[in-house]
Parts: C-alpha cells; sequence; structure tokens
C-alpha cells in the first residue's frame, strides 16, 4: 500500500500538515507544470522562485530520508497539469491513498476536489496549519461579526496569539500606531544595504529553463537574489529585524526613486511558499521590541501586515470566493494600458514603479496601492485585469493574497468589503511621500491644463462618478464638499481632460502580444 504526498509550490514547509505523519514507504510528488506557470504571464523571476526553491526542498527531503517522485519542467514525459500529473504518479507506483494540504487558491481546489473520481483512490485533504486563523475559525468570525473589518478582525488576532499583549491589554496602550507610520523619507536619511543571494547551481539551471522556455517572461531574469532554501530564508529575516525594522515604522508609507527596497522585510516570497511561517517572523519581531532593539510603532506596523492583513485577506478570499471575484461595485470596464508592462509614460511615478516590478519583481505595499494601484481606481480599469496584472508581475502575489488586496483595498470593486473607503488621492499624495515628482514632464501643483499632473483631474473625475454612489460614505464628507462647490465650468474641464488623457493611452493587450 503506497501513499502519495503531493506538495504543491508554495507548501515548501518541513511541517506543513501533508508530511506530518509520512510513512517509511510513502512517495511525497512533487511536479513542475506548465499550467502553472503559464495561467498568466508570469514574471520570470517568480518562476525562477518558486521551482528553484520547489528543488532545494524535495533535495531536503531525500537528505531525510523521504522517498521524492520529483518531476521537472523539462522531462519530456510531463503532461504539465497537477491532475494529469498526479494520475501518472498513481500508476507508476501503484498508489493507494493521496494525501494533500489544502491548496491556497480557489482554482487549485477545484481541481483537488475532482481527483477522487479520476483518480480512483482516496484523496484525503488537509488543513493548512501554518496560518494564525483557520478557515473554520474565520468563518466563525464572520458568522459573529467579528470580521467585518481588518482591525477588528486584527485586534482578536492580537487577544487570542498573545502577540503584543500584556495583561489583556495591548502593549503601549494602544492597538494600532498607523499614524505614526505615515512619515516622508528624511533627507539624506543612510539605508540599509539588503540582503540577497548568488544562484547556485540549483537555481542557475532553474533559470537556464526559464530563459529558453519563457523567452518573452515579463521582468527581467538577472540580477536574481531573492531566498530559495529555509537557510535563506532565516538569514533574510535576521538582515530585516536587525537592519531594517528599527527604521520600518516611520518610514514604511515613503518612496525614492532608486531605491528598490528601503526598510520593508522582503520576507513576503519566503512566507507564501512556505519558507517562513507568519508566526515566527511575528515572534522575531516581538522579542526586537521587548529587547529595545525596535519601537513599538515599528513592530507593530510590521506585525498588523502580518497577523492582520495577511490573515484576513485569506479569510475573506476563501469566505466569499467564488462570487467575490465577479463583483464591479465602481462599473469599471477600461482596458488596462500597455504601460503597465511597458513602463512607457510620461508620468514619472508610474515609470519608477513599473521599472522597479520589472527588475525585481517586487514593489512595496505604497508603490503597489498609491502609484499603480490608485491610478488603476482612478482610471476605472476593468478590474480582472488589473488583477491579473498584479497577480502575474509580483514575485509574492498568489491568487488568495493578490485578490482581496486588489480587488478589495486597491479597486474597491466589492463596494466596501474590505475598505470603508475608496485608497484614492490626487498628485499632492505622491509628492508629499516621495520624490518621485521631481524631474516628471507633469507638475502636482497644477491641476488642470497640458503640465496638469494627471493624478489631479483625474482624482476629481473619479469623485464626479461615483458622487452618488459615496454620498451616504462618511468618510467620504469632504471630497463631496469640495465637488459641491467647483464651478460648473471647471468641473467640465476636469472631466474633457480625464477623458482625453485616458483615451490617449494605448491598450493592446502588449503582454498577450508578446
Amino acid at each position: 500500500m503506497t501513499c502519495l504526498r503531493l506538495i504543491l509550490g508554495d507548501q515548501l514547509s518541513h511541517d506543513v500538515s501533508s508530511l506530518a505523519d509520512v510513512q517509511p514507504g510513502d512517495v511525497v510528488v512533487m511536479v513542475e507544470v506548465a499550467d502553472e506557470a503559464e495561467h498568466v504571464p508570469h514574471h520570470a523571476q517568480k518562476i525562477v522562485l518558486i521551482l528553484s526553491a520547489m528543488r532545494h526542498f524535495a533535495s531536503e527531503l531525500r537528505a531525510k530520508g523521504i522517498r521524492v517522485d520529483y518531476v521537472p519542467l523539462d522531462d519530456p514525459n510531463n503532461t504539465h497539469s497537477f491532475t494529469s500529473e498526479l494520475l501518472r504518479a498513481v500508476g507508476r507506483h501503484n498508489a493507494t491513498s493521496v494525501v494533500v494540504t489544502e491548496a491556497s487558491e480557489w482554482r487549485v481546489w477545484a481541481m483537488i476536489e475532482a481527483w477522487p473520481a479520476i483518480l480512483g483512490v482516496p484523496v484525503t485533504v488537509l488543513p493548512d496549519r501554518r496560518f494564525f486563523c483557520s478557515l473554520t475559525e474565520f468563518a466563525a468570525l464572520a458568522t459573529a461579526r467579528k470580521a467585518e473589518r481588518m482591525e477588528y478582525f486584527y485586534r482578536e488576532m492580537r487577544r487570542r496569539s498573545g502577540i503584543l499583549m500584556q495583561d489583556g491589554a495591548p502593549v503601549g496602550g494602544q492597538w494600532n500606531f498607523d499614524v505614526d507610520n505615515r512619515k516622508p523619507l528624511p533627507k539624506g536619511a543612510r539605508l540599509p544595504q539588503r540582503l540577497r543571494f548568488v544562484p547556485d547551481a540549483i537555481t542557475r539551471d532553474v533559470m537556464a529553463i526559464v530563459a529558453a522556455r519563457f523567452p518573452f517572461a515579463f521582468g527581467d531574469l538577472e540580477p536574481f537574489g531573492w531566498p530559495v532554501t529555509r537557510e535563506q530564508a532565516l538569514a533574510t529575516l535576521d538582515d530585516f529585524t536587525n537592519n531594517a525594522l528599527p527604521k520600518f515604522g516611520d518610514a514604511q508609507d515613503a518612496m525614492k526613486l532608486g531605491e528598490d527596497f528601503l526598510y520593508h522585510s522582503l520576507l513576503s516570497p519566503a512566507l507564501n511558499i512556505g519558507l517562513l511561517t507568519p508566526r515566527e517572523v511575528c515572534a522575531r519581531a516581538e522579542a526586537a521590541y521587548h529587547a529595545g532593539a525596535a519601537p513599538l510603532n515599528a513592530v507593530e506596523g510590521f506585525v498588523r501586515q502580518v497577523l492582520g492583513w495577511r490573515e484576513f485577506v485569506r479569510g475573506i478570499y476563501w469566505h466569499l470566493m467564488p462570487d467575490y471575484a465577479a463583483t464591479n461595485a465602481l462599473g469599471a470596464t477600461r482596458p488596462l494600458p500597455d504601460l503597465y508592462w511597458t513602463g512607457k509614460t510620461d508620468m514619472r511615478c508610474m515609470a519608477e514603479v513599473v521599472s522597479v516590478t520589472r527588475r525585481t519583481g517586487y514593489a512595496h505595499h505604497i508603490q503597489r496601492l498609491m502609484v499603480t494601484g490608485n491610478f488603476a481606481l482612478l482610471a476605472g480599469l476593468a478590474p480582472a485585469e488589473v488583477e491579473e496584472w498584479y497577480l502575474a508581475v509580483y514575485i509574492d502575489a498568489f491568487d488568495w493574497v493578490e485578490l482581496p488586496n486588489t480587488h478589495g483595498m486597491v479597486l474597491h470593486a466589492d463596494g466596501g468589503r474590505i475598505g470603508s473607503k475608496p485608497y484614492a488621492a490626487s498628485g499632492s499624495y505622491i509628492n508629499r511621500m516621495s520624490d518621485y515628482c521631481s524631474g516628471c514632464a507633469y507638475d502636482p501643483k497644477e491641476k488642470l491644463g497640458p503640465k496638469a499632473c494627471p493624478f489631479n483631474y483625474l482624482y476629481w473625475n473619479f469623485i464626479d462618478r461615483h458622487a452618488e454612489r459615496f454620498s451616504g460614505n462618511v468618510r467620504m464628507a469632504m471630497p463631496l464638499k469640495t465637488l459641491r462647490a467647483m464651478e460648473p465650468e471647471r468641473l467640465q474641464t476636469i472631466r474633457a481632460e480625464s477623458r482625453a488623457f485616458l483615451d490617449s493611452l494605448p491598450a493592446t493587450g502588449w503582454a498577450k502580444r508578446e
């Protein structure tokens, strides 16, 4: 009797539930399939990260004496789908059962549901215990109305986990120090040199395969420096905790030309494929605070991203999918402009964020939310096209975390389920939080005319288009009041300049043509 234990590319944790009781006769199955690499036009470094990390993980399992059946991407017999490769593995090993940890994405979960009938053997699906909040627990919290907003869910997670808690109350006397974390980068700030890794032989082999098989993949293949092993991931955690966390809080919303990483953790790729766990990264941050090595506003801000947002959006994804993805509360339908793929635009902020994305597969949360995301919101870009872009180009993007963040927080396409107000801003915000506007073809202080920052008139055009919808939202009262006081002629000019600018942007489906 042979049990197959399937490990997916984002389940690279030695304590993942599907490996918890592995027996000597069991076989771990790992497959690299084109279906997963090609279902969106993934960044070249994202493909490298996952395949290299999978190969390293397989080597670690073999070193522990575990039997591994590994099908590489370039195996001539590879059928390039999870289902058909698992069917072949059942035949090779005369398997009598299959065990897998629950998938992180709805698309893969739908495949797993069909496997018992296709494979002809029992398939046991185990819960993913690597998160703080199980899907069952989130559903119960949602029913009890304790997951209506992230902030209240986050407080509940703090209580349950005990992180940054003392005698039942939050350390420091308040739950959230976000008001302290909205500063621009100080002039002359000395940014830390971030830890990057030289690709080893395994990674180099993968890079050669990706270059040959995906020559038109979005983004630069080199330099590649992301962690692909548990050891490297722990070193990245050390680097963040010791060198960046102390300054992370104050400047976490800041942006600077030519600085790709600032004080951000760079842990999300390793977290999202399983090389790190949310518990250990939160524990390290908390320990830094108690040791006096990092201030509370920095530690709480980081913990909120992991224990709060990351867990919350996962819960929302599984609680509301698949219908959630189809919502489009603002009726946005404009096609994604080519500039998202090419970076060819006179808007320096957009060009800079697309550039860092192309070079590294990464951009930090404010670049994603308040530059590329803000533009997508104001321009009324179709949610599905924007979400495909975010899923494709970012090295840490998986559907469960990308879709709710983009659909709800960035695009407000869920009508306010995740965010109580749309994250819309004019050019003044970007000018305040970055140096992107210096040398730009547009002036953030100009509101209308050929030199005006497009974010300025697009912002008021957005408020105007959705004024009726936002009329009952108290958090939108101020911009609506300003809109109502605006002279009709000015409003007509805003509408005309917005329409002319947006209509001038090519939207040819650039990535699909490649």
